[in-house]
């Protein structure tokens, strides 16, 4: 289970993706007070049978754990650059990326990964570990893609449901550790009752009655955020009722804010899918660095 006290835990493989998310990881873990793990993962040669019992990785061998130090060499490098005194450790494993990182993020508080690694085809927006993490991760996730405006907003994405409630502790806390505003924007439209965004036009779908709708959906924006607010005194909050479809209208509050902060699911999503349309558009196309935080249980 991750516990708020642990380290935060980034995926290292030398490429450009993956160094840019050990400057967040870093600065993360500074402002919690915690270390920064850095790990990284060879994946077993194709064909290596692993006994079904057996651990998935083990010690680096073979050479390989030389030249991986050289690769984490580089990483605490800029970790060190980007947040001073910050205490750094490496594991290096041979293993399957995705169940080693899974495995090591049980006790940590956050984890953090590049958009993009040396696996990556280049027709693919986001790496196959950060999509295996999105989905089955134990703690909250960071996806380090697009620019950080350093003087915007957290910007949270509402949703009133029961599974984004970790994700609105997690934006609260955020923001007062980064001394950032917060916007808790919730995107409504008329079918915003409904179960997903499909075929045609839901801004001007006919309803009963227009102003009854948004003033529901006001009022599950202000009752959302109203809890938090005494906790976080410190934290300036801006409320937006956005009238558009869902995911063209947070992918372009991103393009001014330090960090999207999302659930893994939402009111939307089918109890068979571990990641709604919603966090999934998020992970590909927004423009800055995206949070997934998945459910309490």
């Amino acid at each position: 289970m991750a516990t708020e006290t642990g380290p935060v835990v980034v995926g290292v493989d030398g490429s450009a993706s993956s160094l840019d998310a050990v400057e967040v990881a870093a600065r993360e873990a500074r402002l919690r007070g915690v270390p920064l793990r850095m790990v990284h993962a060879f994946g077993r040669p194709g064909g290596h049978h692993r006994p079904s019992a057996a651990s998935p990785w083990s010690p680096g061998d073979h050479g390989l754990e030389p030249m991986a130090h050289g690769v984490l060499a580089l990483a605490e490098e800029r970790a060190h650059a980007a947040a001073p005194g910050v205490d750094v450790t490496r594991s290096v494993v041979v293993g399957n990326a995705l169940e080693v990182l899974e495995i090591e993020l049980r006790e940590a508080a956050l984890a953090v990964v590049g958009s993009r690694g040396h696996s990556g085809f280049s027709g693919l927006l986001l790496g196959s570990t950060a999509v295996g993490l999105a989905a089955h991760g134990p703690c909250p996730l960071i996806v380090v893609r697009g620019r950080s405006d350093p003087a915007g907003a957290v910007v949270l994405a509402v949703d009133g449901s029961e599974a984004g409630a970790a994700a609105v502790d997690f934006a609260f806390a955020e923001a007062a550790l980064r001394r950032a505003p917060l916007v808790a924007l919730h995107v409504w439209n008329t079918w915003s009752e409904r179960a997903y965004e499909g075929p045609g036009d839901p801004l001007n779908a006919v309803v009963a009655d227009r102003e009854h709708l948004r003033a529901a959906e006001q009022h599950l924006l202000e009752e959302t955020v109203a809890p938090h607010r005494e906790a976080f005194a410190q934290v300036a909050v801006e409320l937006r009722l956005v009238h558009s479809r869902i995911r063209p209208a947070l992918i372009d509050a991103g393009r001014s804010a330090q960090l999207l902060v999302t659930g893994a699911r939402g009111r939307g999503g089918f109890t068979g899918l571990l990641l709604g349309s919603v966090s999934q558009a998020l992970l590909h196309h927004a423009p800055c660095p995206v949070a997934l935080v998945r459910g309490r249980h």
